[in-house]
């Protein structure tokens, strides 16, 4: 807990604040990079859905208007 409150006193009243860039060569804020996995964290579940609609559409309803056969 000691280097927390010596990183606290050195930094002042910028301490945890998010335009502190988590690498200091990238332009990159923190807030950015949540945004960041936040959308491509949605769009991994959007693919998981629309393989999974694909995926019925192919073992299931294809088949059942007789469009194609499973072997």
């Amino acid at each position: 807990m000691g280097e927390s409150k010596r990183r606290k006193a050195s930094m002042g009243s910028g301490y945890g604040q998010d335009s502190e860039r988590l690498i200091p060569w990238l332009p990159i804020t923190k807030t950015q990079s949540e945004k960041f996995i936040n959308l491509t964290s949605t769009g991994a579940w959007i693919g998981i859905g629309i393989m999974i609609a694909i995926w019925l559409t192919v073992r299931f309803i294809g088949p059942a208007f007789g469009l194609w056969e499973v072997y």
